[in-house]
């Protein structure tokens, strides 16, 4: 066999390890090991360079960008435990009831709200499953509109800043996170508003697919209802204005502003008498769990990035990619349809961890906007929640979900939305300017 083919021969290792059933961390920290073992069998390099491994992990530990990660969690986390997005739901849902459609349109809302608040999946989609589901399906809406627009809304959170996606974007392209953000605001935006429109045109011309809430369930109405939503609406959106206006302004770092979220997340719950040393422990364990993920699958990928560049593996890559028909165009074309295809089966960490270090050198060789193509990869790792058969989107819901709504309608329900995500993407591939904007007086 020739040495070649042992960079590509990796990644099919480490895919069958992962498509076994072992954690992806483990799978790619043990392809490194077999194959360095390979390596040095074969006198391609020698065990000195491990010795380099040590060094990448402390460089990991000592990323001041990726220490935003557990911050956004926990500022998330526990707003969602202090049932912020069950008050939203409930107060917005009032709002919107007399409409046709006018729920799936709160839900939009909410999603992004929350999006702007959390940026995390779960608690979005589970907060917003387990309250506005059954309110929806009590009062005729169609199943597979419900859950469609419950998880499609649920996952905004990975393309509206301060997305956790997005800071382990930058840190993988090595961009700014702050530049990420503001180009990633319009296109989060426009998915909202496709979101909106999507849901107005059906309850348009489906009217019984998505009727309005009935008059004897709004219960509040008027003045009552105008000063509910002034209350659930301006803290929430100050403390969005507050971490995310300090790092456009240039005020705070992303680390620093996520710290404030935090903060901030925990005098939200203090005032509304919610802040309690339960939902203090859950919302830590969760940040722990998860923080702990991307920790190891860092060093995992780490491992295997360096036997990968030990059997010149990344060469090989860089020789393909550039060199593929179109070329930027090719480029741009084969690693969606990667990243998309692989969003079926992984997680958005694992793609992120895998691929992006293969992609980017090939991006920079061929003049490719780094910004313009971070934010297109997020929202193409959007899609890796709707996607079935391992949509984690689908699977909190599941979890959630009355035993009466068939998992299939679920699988339905999902389908528009990953249609008009990818209607989405192809307008920021079509014009850049929707996320370049910002940045173009300065170029």
């Amino acid at each position: 066999m020739s040495t070649d083919l042992l960079g590509p021969l990796m990644f099919v290792v480490a895919f069958i390890f992962i498509f076994t059933g072992y954690p992806v961390a483990f799978s790619l920290g043990g392809t490194a090991l077999l194959f360095a073992a390979i390596g040095v069998g074969l006198d391609l390099f020698e065990w000195s360079l491990m010795s380099g491994f040590p060094l990448r992990v402390f460089g990991v530990m000592e990323n001041l960008i990726l220490l935003a990660v557990p911050f956004f969690i926990f500022m998330g986390t526990m707003l969602e435990r202090s049932r912020l997005a069950e008050d939203l739901l409930h107060t917005i849902g009032m709002l919107f009831g007399p409409i046709r459609g006018g729920l799936a349109l709160a839900v939009v809302f909410v999603g992004a709200l929350l999006a702007a608040a959390t940026g995390v999946v779960g608690a979005s989609v589970v907060a917003m499953g387990l309250i506005s589901l059954p309110v929806m399906l009590r009062y005729g809406y169609d199943q597979s509109l419900a859950t469609g627009i419950i998880c499609a809304s649920g996952t905004l959170g990975q393309i509206i800043p301060p997305s956790v996606v997005l800071i382990v974007l930058a840190d993988q392209m090595g961009v700014s996170i702050g530049d990420l953000f503001i180009g990633s605001l319009v296109p989060g935006l426009l998915l909202v508003g496709m979101y909106a429109l999507f849901v107005v045109v059906v309850a348009w011309r489906r009217p019984e697919l998505a009727p309005a809430l009935p008059k004897s369930e709004r219960t509040v109405t008027g003045g009552e209802l105008a000063r509910r939503v002034v209350l659930v609406l301006i803290p929430p959106l100050f403390l969005i204005l507050v971490v995310l206006g300090s790092i456009f302004a240039g005020v705070a770092t992303p680390t620093e502003a996520g710290a404030l979220g935090a903060v901030g997340a925990m005098l939200l719950a203090k005032v509304n008498g919610r802040l309690t040393w339960q939902s203090v422990r859950e919302t830590m364990e969760y940040t722990t769990k998860l923080t702990s993920m991307v920790v190891f699958l860092l060093i995992g990928s780490t491992a295997f990035a360096l036997v990968f560049r030990g059997l010149y593996g990344d060469v090989w890559i860089e020789d393909l990619l550039t060199g593929l028909p179109g070329g930027k165009l090719g480029l741009l074309i084969v690693a969606n349809l990667a990243i998309f295809l692989l969003g079926f089966f992984i997680d958005f960490f694992e793609i992120a961890f895998i691929v992006l270090p293969l992609i980017v050198p090939a991006a920079q060789i061929l003049g490719i906007d780094l910004v313009w193509f971070g934010v297109m990869i997020g929202m193409n790792l959007q899609t890796s929640f709707l996607t079935p058969p391992f949509g984690f989107a689908l699977f909190y819901l599941r979890g959630v979900t009355p035993e009466e709504v068939p998992t299939t309608a679920i699988y339905r329900g999902a389908i528009p939305f990953i249609v008009i995500q990818l209607i989405g993407l192809g307008l920021i591939c079509v014009f850049p300017e929707l996320v370049t904007w910002p940045f173009a007086g300065g170029e």
